[in-house]
C-alpha cells in the first residue's frame, strides 16, 4: 500500500442514522479539517497519557487551521472509561465553552475513542466527534459503529450510547509504533470477523501466521479494511443491536467475564481469544458446528500467539458475571454460536452440563 493509497469505506444510511466514512491508509490528518468542517469554531481533542505527543501535535496542527483546539488528557487504557474521567472531561468542555456546533477528536485506542464518544453523546445531549484509533483494536472495533460507554464496578459498557462519528481515521502509521502484544491482541477481532462472516481473513492469517503478528506483514491493510468491511455491513443494518448486531459479540460473553474477573488486567483480544475457543466448543456440543470448524479455531488463533485457555477453578465466578451480561434476557443466558463457518446463530439457554463441558475444553 502507498502512502497515497487510502480507502474509504462507508458505514451506515441504511438504519436511519447518517452515513459515515471510515478511512484506511497512511499520512492521514491531512483529511482531518474536511471531517471537522466549517460549521465547527472549537476542537477537543482527547488523548491518552501515553499519547500526549500525538495529541498536542494534533491539537497545534488544527490551531493552525485556524480552529480553537484544546486538548484533554485522560488515563490511559481502562482506566479512562470511568462516570469520573467523563465528568473531568465535561468541566473542561463548559470551561471552553462548547457549543452544539464544536468536534470531540477522539485520538488512541479503544478505551479513549468508547470514552470520547460517550462524552460527545452526552455534551448538550450529543455533538459530533471523530474516532483516530491508534490501535489494531481500536481500528477494527471500537472506534466503528457509534457504541460507546464507560464501565461501572459492576461491569463493562453497562453505561453508554449508540452514537456514531462523523468519520473514523485509520492512519495504519499509528501501529508500527505498537508493541506486539498490542497488535496481536487486535487480532482476535479480526480472526473474529473470519469466523462470522468473511473466511478470506482465515486464509490470508493461515497463509503467513508470523506476517499476521505484525504491522509490517504483507496482508495487513487488507486484514484491517476486510474486519472494517464486515462491522460495517452489521452496523449498517443493526444500529441498536436489535438483532444482526449480536453476531459481532461471538466469543465476548465469556470474553467480558474473565475480563472483569481479571480486573480488566487481560488484554480484550486474550479474553476474545478464549471467549471464541468457548463458543466453538459450544456450538460444537450443542451439535452446530463440524469438528473441523471447531477445530480451526484453536489453530488459528493459535498461530497467532493468541491464548486458548483459561483458569479451570474460575468457571462459578465467571457464569454468575455472565448472567448480568448485556446480551442476557431475563435469566435467559445467551451465548453467539456458529452453524458452519460463516453461519453464526444465537444459542438461548443452553443445558449447564453443556455449558459446564464447554468449559472444561478451554480450562488450564
Amino acid at each position: 500500500m502507498t502512502d497515497q493509497t487510502v480507502t474509504r469505506i462507508q458505514v451506515g444510511g441504511t438504519a436511519g442514522h447518517d452515513p459515515y466514512e471510515v478511512l484506511v491508509g497512511r499520512q492521514l490528518l491531512g483529511e482531518l479539517p474536511a471531517l471537522v468542517g466549517p460549521k465547527a469554531k472549537r476542537v477537543a481533542v482527547l488523548h491518552p497519557e501515553a499519547l500526549e505527543g500525538t495529541g498536542e501535535a494534533l491539537r497545534q496542527d488544527l490551531a493552525d487551521q485556524g480552529y480553537e483546539a484544546v486538548a484533554i488528557q485522560v488515563p490511559n487504557a481502562e482506566e479512562a472509561k470511568t462516570v469520573e474521567v467523563a465528568a473531568y472531561c465535561w468541566k473542561a468542555l463548559g470551561q471552553t465553552g462548547f457549543t452544539r456546533t464544536d468536534v470531540i477528536i477522539g485520538v488512541g485506542g479503544g478505551a479513549t475513542t468508547d470514552l470520547a464518544g460517550f462524552v460527545a453523546a452526552t455534551w448538550l445531549r450529543g455533538v459530533r466527534w471523530i474516532a483516530v484509533p491508534t490501535t489494531v483494536l481500536a481500528m477494527v472495533d471500537a472506534a466503528v459503529g457509534g457504541k460507546t460507554g464507560i464501565n461501572t464496578a459492576e461491569g463493562k459498557n453497562l453505561v453508554g450510547a449508540f452514537h456514531p462519528p462523523a468519520g473514523v481515521l485509520c492512519d495504519l502509521a499509528a501501529l508500527d509504533s505498537l508493541g506486539v502484544h498490542d497488535y496481536v491482541s487486535g487480532m482476535a477481532e479480526i480472526i473474529k470477523a473470519g469466523f462470522i462472516a468473511d473466511p478470506a481473513i482465515l486464509d490470508l492469517v493461515e497463509s503467513d501466521p508470523e506476517g499476521a503478528r505484525t504491522p509490517s506483514g504483507p496482508h495487513t491493510a487488507e486484514l484491517i479494511e476486510r474486519s472494517i468491511r464486515v462491522k460495517a455491513e452489521v452496523v449498517s443494518n443493526d444500529l441498536k443491536e436489535s438483532g444482526l448486531r449480536e453476531i459481532l459479540n461471538y466469543g465476548h460473553t465469556l470474553a467480558h467475564a474473565i475480563e472483569k474477573n481479571e480486573r480488566y488486567k487481560w488484554r480484550h483480544g486474550a479474553a476474545v481469544s478464549v471467549g471464541m475457543v468457548f463458543a466453538a466448543e459450544l456450538g460444537r456440543l450443542a451439535g452446530r458446528l463440524d469438528d473441523a470448524t471447531a477445530d480451526r479455531h484453536r489453530s488459528v488463533l493459535e498461530s497467532v500467539g493468541l491464548p486458548l485457555t483459561y483458569r479451570g477453578d474460575q468457571w462459578p465466578k465467571l457464569l454468575e458475571t455472565m448472567k448480568v451480561d448485556k446480551k442476557s434476557r431475563g435469566d435467559l443466558l445467551r451465548f453467539i454460536v456458529l452453524d458452519g463457518l460463516a453461519k453464526p446463530t444465537v444459542l438461548e439457554g443452553p443445558d449447564p452440563a453443556v455449558l459446564l463441558a464447554a468449559y472444561g475444553e478451554v480450562s488450564a
